[in-house]
């Protein structure tokens, strides 16, 4: 059976995190969906997934993944997939995204999103992984750019053609994290703008704007800060080559008061002037 194809869906939309979500259950605000960290609700009850579920009756839902593990030689986790099937199940999200990264290896979680070789062998397990957890969800997945800072002596592929033949050999779309493009090409000296003229385009169904910290040698991406000038600037830059696409803030720490959030989302709104003079 083919996986259902995650429909276009034009919209701005904010990261929901724990300090907001009683102002987003006490009145409608302006936004046209939220995206929640999956982890989080794959329980079988209890509040945070009554929390969802009442979030849920009042705005379109997209599903985060950050341990699918994708990335691993020791393939997808199936009862990590059944219990996030039954949450998407419960939800009915507008799609399932995880990231194009590895997250353990033997049971053994990271908790962290580790790079992968852009090489054929990295490919064909990353894409078997997909095509598995795509049949057991019953659904395309949406995958997110990594953010890095080292690159692997032996690849053979740079990320956007990397990206491509994913897309091109298990049928999943893309979310553009364009900080992770501003992070992973300043770090390793690439361009933004030709880095951003390889993706398929196409195949992007969701975007993430967010902040990164300046390291000792290299950007981190902290999604702690607001929406750096070289961020929004690239996004105005190729926004227009998309389609109908989900635009949202991503901010995980020192997170600000809703307000400030909902203030760099109208900018997204207007992508003619996003970036500073």
């Amino acid at each position: 059976m083919q996986p259902t194809t995650p429909p276009p869906f034009q919209g701005y939309g904010l990261g929901l995190r724990v300090p907001h979500y009683a102002e987003f259950l006490a009145r409608q605000q302006p936004v046209d969906f939220v995206e929640v960290i999956s982890e989080n609700f794959m329980v079988e009850g209890g509040r945070p997934l009554d929390t969802l579920a009442r979030i849920r009756d009042r705005y379109d839902v997209a599903l985060h993944g950050v341990s699918m593990n994708l990335g691993s030689d020791d393939g997808v986790d199936l009862d990590y997939l059944r219990r996030l099937r039954a949450l998407a199940d419960t939800i009915e999200p507008l799609w399932l995204s995880d990231h194009v990264s590895w997250t353990g290896v033997g049971g053994i979680n990271s908790h962290d999103l580790l790079p992968l070789p852009y090489t054929v062998e990295a490919l064909d397990v990353l894409a078997r992984n997909v095509l598995d957890a795509q049949d057991a969800l019953g659904r395309a997945l949406v995958l997110e750019n990594p953010s890095t800072y080292l690159s692997f002596s032996d690849n053979t592929m740079d990320e956007p053609g990397f990206l491509k033949a994913l897309c091109e050999r298990t049928g999943c779309f893309l979310l553009l994290d364009v900080n992770n493009i501003v992070v992973s090409a300043t770090n390793h000296g690439l361009d933004t703008e030709a880095w951003v003229e390889r993706l398929p385009l196409d195949r992007v169904r969701q975007i993430h704007l967010a902040g990164h910290s300046l390291g000792v040698d290299m950007l981190v991406d902290t999604h702690d800060a607001p929406v750096p000038d070289t961020v929004w600037d690239l996004y105005r830059r190729f926004l227009p080559r998309l389609g109908e696409v989900a635009v949202m803030i991503e901010r995980d720490d020192h997170i600000p008061p809703l307000p400030e959030l909902l203030s760099e989302l109208d900018r997204a709104r207007q992508p003619a002037i996003v970036a500073t003079p």
